[in-house]
């Protein structure tokens, strides 16, 4: 990771980590396109299981130095960091699967980014920044606006995609606070094999495996796993060793936003009022929890 230079000034590199990290929130957001198009002829968890087994598998292949390097309790301490990411991905394609406006979607999906240091507080004892008390009550107050949209009623998507966003905050935590000294790329491979390992055998039991294969969706899981999983780490990871963590952390709220405007031009979505205001509110929580870092970003010039 590239460090500050002396004075205050940015990283070297910092339009090519702009560049790739916005890239890699794109991608992200045609994820999401991918994979509910995926959805149409392939079943949530058999769909999920074999979407990141496919990528672990991929990914695996360019990161045998980093595995080789992975030792007994690096490996333990990953498979747990693992098995959090599989629930955390089964509630993702659940609320998917049950989920008519991918925009509003992706706002309450990434309310797990406002909840960390909440997490990081209640389980590990740390003391979260000032700002986090200020961001967590404008996320509550969007997803509330957008469990009004339709009645006082919060749909069953809207459930599992905020179950999702509470056990990746939970997953970020143990990734910073229980997974030392893993290489990042066996990391994440265990991550995306523990998927596979976890999810997809339960999957067969209880879900019917497609009779057919139609090409388009074929080649929505190929995109999924390919596109939107393997080369979007490649990607990340690459624009993060580039920049700072803060600098990085601001570029990639923008997934939400992306992912909004990929379903309105994809799936023709629109918002109403409401629906605007509750996404409005979950992105201004993002910023306000990333208060410090924008302090720090733009505080001192000049």
């Amino acid at each position: 990771m590239s460090a500050p230079r002396p004075g205050g000034g940015v990283p070297p590199h910092r339009l090519e980590a702009d560049l790739l990290l916005m890239l890699t929130t794109v991608i992200a957001a045609a994820g999401w396109i991918f994979s509910k198009e995926a959805l149409a002829g392939i079943p949530p968890l058999i769909f999920i299981g074999l979407r990141f087994a496919i990528a672990g598998l991929v990914l695996a292949m360019f990161s045998l130095p980093q595995l080789r390097a992975l030792d007994r309790r690096g490996l333990r301490n990953s498979l747990l960091v693992g098995a959090l990411f599989a629930g955390g991905m089964v509630l993702w394609i659940l609320g998917l699967s049950h989920s008519s406006h991918l925009g509003e979607a992706s706002f309450i999906s990434s309310m797990g980014i406002v909840m960390v240091p909440v997490f990081a507080r209640l389980f590990f004892g740390d003391r979260p920044p000032a700002s986090t008390w200020f961001a967590l009550p404008l996320a509550l107050a969007g997803f509330a606006c957008l469990s009004l949209d339709g009645g006082f009623e919060v749909e069953l998507g809207q459930w599992f995609f905020l179950g999702a966003a509470l056990v990746f905050a939970m997953m970020f935590n143990v990734n910073s606070h229980i997974v030392r000294n893993v290489p990042v790329r066996a990391l994440s491979v265990v991550q995306m094999l523990a998927v596979g390992v976890l999810v997809l055998p339960p999957a067969l039991v209880i879900e019917p495996w497609p009779q057919t294969w139609s090409a388009p969706v074929l080649g929505w899981l190929l995109a999924s796993a390919l596109l939107a999983t393997t080369l979007r780490f490649l990607l990340q990871l690459h624009g993060q060793s580039l920049t700072t963590p803060s600098h990085a952390a601001l570029i990639m709220m923008l997934e939400p936003v992306w992912t909004a405007l990929a379903a309105a031009w994809w799936f023709a979505e629109t918002m109403s009022a409401l629906q605007l205001a509750g996404c409005g509110l979950i992105f201004l929580a993002l910023v306000v929890s990333r208060w410090a870092w924008l302090r720090g970003l733009f505080g001192g010039r000049g």
